[in-house]
């Protein structure tokens, strides 16, 4: 029965996904965006392409629906990103198969903002006075499921408590300007949270590792700061993946895949991305990835290592991420299967 229902289901989640992207508006603004950044060394160095070449836990953050592919009973993963103007983050994820019922995941996103110093208008011959230190905050944490239906199909879920602190800042209720009589300036403190949700689909031809992926991802209701509303950084992702040496040898001995995705942002154009990846005795894993469409980012280049550690498979991921006039972004990822 659930291998019948399992193309109906995923050409509902492509029909949603379309949907979702024709009533795409260009707003050009939208908040909580650390939810973007792009996590895993893995991922980065073939191009930040993750919708359809994942296999592991940290596929929740790219597409859930890969979760279900995973063989071992349980796997782990964190990863650490030096990012531009000392703002780095940290992101671990674990997944837990649960028979042939399905795979459960778990996520964890925490910014490093760094330290803030905060001032306020005064009427003085500065114009200011320092109102001493602060430090943003954000994080989103997760909870996903995944079931593979069929050897060909699966679809996944990945629900996100998300939130933000940019801390207090100094406002006038009443009163215009400094000389005012009517001026009063008190703290507000500037904190929102909400939930987010990612959907994602995942098949597999089964002939030469072509295989298809849709997601959507931060599907939210929208948040207010001041005035105006914002939603968080909603965006369509398809994905495809194919590995031309089995089309010259029926077991080649290396693996060598190609990766191309389309990811479509609530408040940008579309981004078109192509990577590579190439196994040396399924040990070594060289990384290629070039992204279209950013003001400064393009070029990866990344490094992976898998070996067995006592009898547990571990892998150990490095990329480069070109950043333009800022330098370069690196990225570090560990993870374990058991």
């Amino acid at each position: 029965m659930i291998k019948r229902i399992a193309p109906t289901i995923f050409l509902f989640l492509l029909f949603i996904s379309f949907g979702a992207e024709g009533q795409i508006v260009k707003k050009a603004q939208v908040g909580f965006r650390f939810l973007e950044n792009p996590v895993s060394a893995e991922v980065v160095g073939r191009g930040t392409i993750g919708v359809t070449t994942t296999l592991s836990s940290s596929s929740i953050f790219w597409n859930p629906s890969q979760l279900g592919w995973i063989t071992t009973t349980a796997d782990l993963s964190v990863s650490h990103t030096k990012g531009i103007a000392d703002i780095n983050y940290n992101a671990a994820s674990a997944a837990i198969r649960i028979g042939t019922f399905g795979v459960v995941g778990l996520s964890l996103l925490a910014m490093d903002y760094g330290t803030f110093y905060g001032t306020r208008l005064a009427a003085n011959e500065q114009g200011y006075v320092e109102t001493g230190t602060f430090s943003p905050s954000a994080f989103a944490a997760g909870v996903a499921f995944s079931q593979k239906v069929s050897d060909r199909f699966s679809y996944g879920v990945h629900v996100k408590y998300v939130s933000q602190n940019l801390g207090d800042a100094w406002v006038a209720p009443t009163g215009g300007s400094l000389t005012d009589p009517n001026l009063a300036i008190s703290t507000r403190a500037y904190s929102q949270n909400g939930l987010a949700m990612d959907i994602g689909a995942y098949y597999d031809f089964l002939y030469n590792g072509i295989r298809f992926g849709a997601s959507l991802q931060n599907i939210s209701r929208e948040i207010r700061y001041e005035n105006e509303a914002f939603p968080m950084p909603f965006a369509v992702s398809f994905g495809a993946t194919v590995e031309p040496l089995r089309f010259l040898m029926d077991s080649p001995q290396d693996e060598f895949i190609l990766s191309f995705e389309s990811r479509h942002p609530r408040d940008f154009n579309e981004k078109l991305k192509v990577g590579a990846e190439y196994h040396f005795f399924n040990t070594i894993i060289a990384r290629a990835g070039y992204a279209t469409n950013y003001d400064e980012r393009g070029l990866t280049a990344g490094i992976g290592i898998r070996y067995s550690a006592g009898g547990f498979p571990v892998r150990a991921d490095y990329a480069y991420q070109a950043f333009g006039v800022f330098g370069a972004v690196h990225h570090i990822s560990l993870g374990i299967s058991y």
